[in-house]
């Protein structure tokens, strides 16, 4: 199988697509770098460089190929919609990467949420995530125009990334932070909670959706969850500091931009992959983001946070 795969040189991206190449697929990637290009080929990896913004590159790759896995950018709409047009009515696979921040709420790290969603649940969506949810929709649906379009929506990813980008987002950033302040800091009280999946986990539930998964599924992605004040605390732990700091929500926002503090640090997250493992066996071996951080987190010569 031929598989045409955006965000090739991203941690999502490059992990799926190592995996990809061990299930004995060909992969063509996407790269906006054209520097990158080298180490994908010395990966395996035949590199496309472009931009989500080449609609017609992209419309192209994906008529070639026997399946599409876009993990580029779960918010860009106009390279989605592309890549569906150019798979309508040939019933090729096209896996979409999204992410749970879609059900995130607005508490400003202040208060835990009993909330948790499932794929069957119908959850609210808060207005600046409703581009998200309707980008999600417009995938679903082009079941209905023959491509088999799917959806992974990963949680908090953790772990040491298998391409060429080795880390993750939340977690790393929050290492950088507490390494430049000497501070752990997290937004309000810390109490509100995120799912969480290892990136190797992720990986394997994308490889059995290009496979297995029927048209318009959606999937969630995790394996467990804590609250960011014990993921603070742990990494408080690792990098031998103190207590950690509780931050306004507000001030954070000027700092960090309102995204970070109201979204990616300060929101409820709670998901459960009730379909992923009931209709396609996803078994995540991985444990506990926390032990992860104490025992597995890397700090390289420099003091920078590797592979979080």
């Amino acid at each position: 199988m031929r598989v045409f795969l955006t965000g090739a040189s991203g941690y999502i991206g490059g992990s799926v697509a190592r995996r990809l190449l061990d299930d004995g697929l060909v992969v063509r990637g996407l790269t906006r770098d054209a520097g990158n290009a080298r180490a994908l080929r010395e990966m395996g990896i035949e590199p496309v460089v472009g931009e989500l913004d080449d609609l017609e590159l992209l419309r192209v790759e994906a008529i070639r190929a026997d399946a599409v896995v876009h993990c580029a950018h779960a918010d860009h709409r106009a390279s989605a919609d592309a890549l569906v047009s150019a798979l309508e009515g040939t019933g090729k696979p096209l896996v979409h990467t999204s992410g749970s921040s879609v059900v995130g709420d607005d508490v400003k790290g202040a208060r835990l949420s009993e909330a948790i969603y499932d794929e069957a649940s119908q959850f609210p969506v808060d207005e600046r995530k409703r581009a998200r949810q309707e980008l999600n929709d417009a995938v679903l649906s082009a079941a209905s125009r023959g491509v088999r379009s799917s959806i992974v929506c990963p949680s908090l990813i953790y772990g040491t990334g298998r391409g060429i980008r080795r880390d993750s987002i939340q977690v790393p950033f929050l290492v950088e932070q507490a390494m430049r302040s000497g501070v752990v800091r997290v937004v309000g009280r810390g109490v509100n909670r995120w799912s969480t999946v290892h990136i190797d986990d992720l990986a394997d539930l994308y490889s059995r959706v290009l496979a297995h998964a029927p048209a318009g599924a959606f999937y969630f992605a995790e394996h467990g969850e804590s609250s960011f004040a014990e993921i603070g605390v742990a990494i408080a732990d690792r990098l031998g500091l103190g207590e950690v700091q509780s931050w306004d929500a507000d001030e954070a926002a000027e700092r960090w931009g309102a995204a970070r503090a109201y979204f990616t640090f300060g929101s409820n997250s709670r998901v459960r992959a009730v379909r992923a493992r009931d209709e396609l066996g996803w078994a995540p071996r991985h444990g506990s983001v926390l032990r992860w951080i104490r025992e597995d987190l890397e700090i390289d010569e420099e003091g920078a946070p590797h592979g979080a």
